[in-house]
C-alpha cells in the first residue's frame, strides 16, 4: 500500500511540475522525462538480466554450502544474536545463515555478493511466512537492517576518490580518509532502523547478545582504524580490497571443502541452486522497473532540486550553517537510485574539489546510506510480496537519521 502510493505521488507530482515547466517555456521537458522514462526502463531490465550470472554462481554456492551443512552451522553461531532479533524464524533455519553471510558481504562492501545472498534470505524467509503476500516480521526486520546495512569498508568510493585526486592533481591525497566518519555515519544508520523496527515489533534490545554485538563491533571499528590508517592510500585500498577478497573466496573454499568431506556431489549440487539463479532474475523485472520509472519521472522533471531548494531556504532561514547543502542531493537521491547519487556525489567533488568539506561529506554520505526504494522493490518483488506494512517507513527513517548523522559526523571531523 505504501509503495503505491509513492509510486501514484511520484507520477502524478512529476507531471504537475513538468506542466508548470512548460508553461515557463521548456518546450523539450515531456521529451527528456520520456526518454529518461524509456532510458530507466531498458537499465532495470538490464540490472535484472545482470543478475541472472551472480544470481546462478551465489545460489550454486549456497546449495553446497546447505547440504554440507555449514549454512546451519552459521545460523546456530548466530542463534544468540537472532533470536532475539528474528524471534518468529526457528532455530538454527537455514535463513539465519543467508542472513549472516548477506550481512558479512554488506560489511565488506561487496555489493555483487550480498544481493543475491539477500534474495536468498527471502525466499527461505518466505517459507515461514504465514500469509505470502505480506511480509512477515523478520522480512521486515531483515530488510530495514539490510537497507541500513553497517559497511566497514566503503571500497568504490575510496576509488572514485583517489582517481579524481589524481585528475585534479593532487599529491600525498589519502583517499581513505573518509573511512572512520563513513563507519560511524553508517552504524548510526544501522542503530536508526535497528530501533524503529525493535520499537514496532516490541523487540527488547537491552540483552546481552545485541549488547555485546555493539560492543564487538564497536571495538572492531577501532582495531581496523588502528590497523589502516597509518597505511599509504595504494596500500590502504590493496589491503581493503584483499580482505573482502579472501573472506568471500575463503567461504567459497570452505563450502566446497565440507561438501567433498561429507561426500556429497559438490558439483551436482551446485548445478542445482544455480538453476534457481535465472527465475529468481525474472521475477524481480517489473518491480525493479516500477519504481526506477517512478524515480526517473521525480528526477527528470526537476522535483529533487526543488526540494534540495527547499531545505537550503529553511537551513537559511533559521541561521544555521548551508555549507552542507550541496553535497545533501547526494543522500537524497541514495533512497531513489545507487547511480544516480554516485554521480551526484562525482559532480560535487568536481565542483567543489574531491578534498573540500563538501566533497569529503559527499563521500561519505554515498559510503553511509542505502537505496532503500531499490531494496524494497528487489527484494519484495522476489518473493511477491505485495502489502509492505511499514518497512518503508522505518527503511526512510534509518535514511533520514543516517544522514543527519553523516552530516554532523562530517562537520565534526572535517568543518573548520
Amino acid at each position: 500500500m505504501v509503495l503505491n502510493i509513492v509510486w501514484v505521488a511520484f507520477i502524478l507530482i512529476g507531471f504537475v511540475v513538468a506542466l508548470v515547466r512548460l508553461a515557463q517555456g521548456e518546450m523539450d521537458i515531456f521529451t527528456r522525462v520520456l526518454t529518461a522514462l524509456f532510458d530507466t526502463a531498458k537499465t532495470g531490465f538490464d540490472i535484472s538480466l545482470g543478475l541472472v550470472g551472480i544470481m546462478s554462481l551465489w545460489l550454486g554456492i549456497m546449495k553446497i554450502g546447505e547440504q554440507a551443512g555449514m549454512i546451519q552451522l552459521f545460523a546456530r553461531a548466530m542463534s544468540p544474536l537472532f533470536r532475539r532479533l528474528f524471534p518468529e524464524v526457528p532455530p538454527a533455519h537455514p535463513a539465519g545463515g543467508s542472513m549472516v553471510m548477506n550481512f558479512s558481504a554488506n560489511m565488506l562492501g561487496l555489493d555483487n555478493a550480498a544481493t543475491p545472498l539477500g534474495l536468498k534470505a527471502m525466499r527461505e524467509l518466505q517459507e515461514i511466512n504465514p500469509d505470502k503476500e505480506v511480509a512477515s516480521n523478520p522480512m521486515i526486520m531483515f530488510l530495514v537492517l539490510n537497507t541500513a546495512g553497517i559497511t566497514l569498508i566503503p571500497t568504490s568510493v575510496i576509488a572514485m576518490r583517489q582517481s579524481l585526486a589524481l585528475e585534479q592533481g593532487l599529491t600525498g591525497f589519502n583517499a581513505a580518509d573518509i573511512f572512520l566518519p563513513t563507519l560511524i555515519g553508517t552504524f548510526i544508520s544501522f542503530a536508526a532502523g535497528l530501533v524503529a523496527v525493535a520499537w514496532l515489533q516490541r523487540i527488547r534490545l537491552l540483552q546481552w547478545p545485541i549488547v555485546l554485538f555493539f560492543a564487538g563491533f564497536g571495538a572492531l571499528m577501532g582495531g581496523l582504524y588502528l590497523a589502516l590508517s597509518g597505511l599509504p592510500p595504494k596500500e590502504m585500498a590493496d589491503t581493503i580490497g584483499l580482505i573482502g577478497s579472501l573472506v568471500i573466496f575463503g567461504v567459497i573454499v570452505l563450502f566446497v571443502a565440507a561438501g567433498a568431506w561429507r561426500r556429497i556431489n559438490v558439483y551436482e549440487a551446485f548445478v542445482d541452486g544455480a538453476k534457481e539463479g535465472f527465475g529468481v532474475a525474472v521475477t524481480i523485472i517489473p518491480y525493479l522497473i516500477a519504481i526506477l520509472a517512478a524515480i526517473s519521472v521525480f528526477r527528470s522533471t526537476g522535483c529533487m532540486d526543488f526540494v534540495i531548494a527547499g531545505i537550503a531556504a529553511v537551513v537559511g532561514a533559521l541561521g544555521l550553517n548551508t555549507d552542507f547543502v550541496p553535497a545533501l542531493p547526494v543522500g537524497l537521491m541514495k533512497t531513489l537510485s545507487g547511480s544516480g547519487a554516485r554521480g551526484l556525489m562525482i559532480d560535487v567533488m568536481k565542483t567543489y574539489g574531491v578534498d573540500s568539506f563538501q566533497g569529503k561529506l559527499a563521500a561519505i554520505i554515498q559510503g553511509s546510506t542505502e537505496t532503500t526504494f531499490y531494496v524494497l522493490a528487489v527484494y519484495f518483488g522476489s518473493v511477491n510480496i505485495r502489502k509492505t506494512r511499514y518497512a518503508l517507513g522505518c527503511g526512510l527513517f534509518a535514511d533520514l537519521v543516517g544522514l543527519v548523522g553523516a552530516i554532523i559526523v562530517g562537520y565534526a571531523f572535517y568543518h573548520a
